[in-house]
């Protein structure tokens, strides 16, 4: 089975009626007074306040594989974060993995920003449209050079690069490996070995 590479274009939904967007700086301060609290499941996307979709066990399972197998295979220097935030201009999502520059005390005042960010990975069960036309842009505008989808349903991993900002922010290349596959793991523009696609669904 080969890799399939093609060009990709995303879009964003927009709601028919006017909303109240927030900023991060606003977002922040209704955590510090309580307002959301852990128990509330919410992301901010774009100054909105998004619910969080329920994990399957499938996701939290093959989120935790992703994880530990990132962290034997990337250089010193770096650390993964299973859904923990990350910071861009209008948003703070919590993708399922980012890979970040460590150590991880460097992340106690503030979560990581763009610039410290390698790549990052959601998994998708129920939520594969979402992640690749809501995620996809936003990670795309925010210049994150590697953006995966772990699609659980089809067994695959969907590798986005080469992020474009602008009217209409997307990833301009996708390649999709398979079960036979291992999806490479690039950091700064150096490639740091593979995943065996088949060892994140052990399932299968």
């Amino acid at each position: 089975m080969s890799a399939v590479a093609e060009q990709v274009t995303f879009y964003r939904p927009r709601p028919s009626v006017p909303i109240h967007r927030f900023s991060v700086e606003q977002y922040h301060r209704m955590i510090e007074l309580g307002v959301l609290t852990a128990n509330d499941k919410v992301e901010l996307l774009e100054g909105w306040i998004v619910d969080k979709m329920p994990q399957h066990p499938s996701h939290a399972g093959t989120t935790s594989v992703l994880g530990r197998k990132l962290r034997g295979a990337i250089p010193k220097g770096w650390i993964v974060r299973e859904q923990s935030p990350i910071t861009l201009e209008l948003s703070e999502p919590e993708p399922d993995i980012a890979v970040a520059r460590g150590p991880e005390e460097r992340y106690f005042a503030a979560h990581p920003t763009p610039e410290e960010i390698a790549m990052l990975a959601e998994v998708s069960d129920t939520t594969l449209e979402y992640d690749r036309t809501v995620k996809g842009p936003l990670y795309a505008e925010a210049g994150i050079p590697y953006y995966w989808i772990v699609n659980v349903a089809e067994f695959k991993v969907e590798v986005y690069s080469q992020p474009k900002a602008g009217k209409a922010p997307r990833y301009k290349k996708r390649q999709d490996y398979g079960l036979q596959l291992g999806a490479p793991i690039v950091i700064e523009d150096r490639d740091r070995g593979g995943i065996a696609v088949a060892h994140l669904f052990p399932h299968y």
